[in-house]
């Protein structure tokens, strides 16, 4: 972030109980790698050993910056411009594993991830708070990121959390692994048989008292649940079957995805 050293970010990590769960899983010792050659966006990455690409437990790009919404989106409330901890890549990843049998991956996955979500989200957050920022706003590149960061961010635009609602509903039977994979692999379908394709947007853990009432008002609620009243989503399964046969991770592994209910 330009103001903090190593020794504070290893401190930090330490406080939250990182480095011990590190060394629980036998990831250690471990080696940073900062890079701020494109500040203001910088480059923490985490290995285990030696700073080898194969030993990546950690790749994150992080930046301080502002954002300014491009239109109303919930009319009752004005955006202004708000400055947040922007999280542009996050790795979590355990690169002592591999994926074979009932260890299935996500797409993107090389290596089962660490189960440290909240704890890494906890890091942030007080360093958001720290550096004085309005919240954190991330920008998830997959469909199951977006799942992912639904227990705590909210979509900025009330008609993509409806979007995204709605396909979640579309499936009670289906498995987050499998759904993530259908829309990856581009078999989604709505009920007209028109195909979806992922396209990512902001979401916004808020931490200003007018941001969180900006994602509590009606206006927001309403047209959230306006755009998931709208849509219907179904899995084209023989798109699916198909396309996970030709993927080159392990067939076991894949195989499994496309049983899992």
């Amino acid at each position: 972030m330009g103001r903090y050293t190593m020794n504070e970010v290893t401190a930090a990590l330490g406080r939250k109980n990182f480095l011990k769960e590190a060394r629980k899983r036998q990831l250690w010792p471990l080696e940073f790698d900062l890079d701020s050659s494109e500040y203001p966006l910088q480059r923490l990455r985490i290995f285990c050993e030696s700073k080898n690409p194969e030993k990546l437990i950690v790749d994150l790009k992080i930046k301080e910056g502002t954002f300014l919404p491009k239109k109303k989106l919930a009319s009752s409330v004005p955006l202004p411009e708000y400055k947040f901890l922007i999280l542009e890549w996050l790795t979590l990843q355990n690169p002592l594993l591999d994926f074979s049998g009932e260890r299935t991956p996500l797409p993107g996955q090389k290596h089962p991830g660490l189960n440290l979500g909240r704890k890494v989200l906890d890091i942030f957050i007080d360093l958001a708070r720290l550096t004085g920022k309005e919240g954190l706003l991330a920008f998830p590149a997959y469909f199951h990121n977006a799942l992912l960061f639904f227990r705590y961010f909210h979509f900025l635009n009330p008609e993509k959390q409806g979007e995204v609602e709605a396909i979640r509903n579309s499936f009670p039977n289906v498995s987050f692994k499998q759904l993530a994979w259908i829309v990856y692999l581009g078999c989604l379908q709505d009920k007209k048989g028109k195909r979806y394709e992922w396209k990512a947007e902001e979401m916004i853990y808020p931490l200003k008292k007018t941001l969180k009432d900006y994602f509590d008002s009606k206006a927001y609620r309403d047209k959230a649940r306006e755009q998931e009243g709208k849509l219907a989503f179904e899995a084209d399964w023989h798109c699916f079957k198909k396309k996970m046969n030709e993927q080159p991770i392990g067939e076991e592994g894949l195989l499994s995805i496309i049983d899992d209910t």
